[in-house]
């Protein structure tokens, strides 16, 4: 399922699918964020404030109006599996 960064819930791991373009896409790759790379969202401020991922055991800060136009593939969980005893 494909949506915004900044509509994902706390703690969704998903990985990048579509980005800005032009210097946004710039600044964001020098971060390390590029198409196909696995990101978790931990937390969104309100108010428009920012979003804050996690990439590669980094903290990253992504501002409002970029993560609203960072679209990203969230990653399907596989659903846990029963122990029988």
């Amino acid at each position: 399922m494909k949506t915004t960064l900044n509509a994902l819930e706390d703690g969704t791991r998903a990985v990048i699918a579509e980005m800005p373009r032009g210097e946004c896409a710039q600044r964001l790759e020098a971060l390390g964020l590029y198409p196909g790379k696995t990101i978790r969202k931990i937390s969104g401020m309100p108010f428009k404030g920012p979003v804050t991922v996690l990439l590669d055991q980094r903290q990253i800060a992504i501002g409002h109006g970029i993560s609203s136009r960072l679209i990203v593939e969230v990653e399907e969980t596989e659903p846990p599996q029963e122990v029988r005893t």
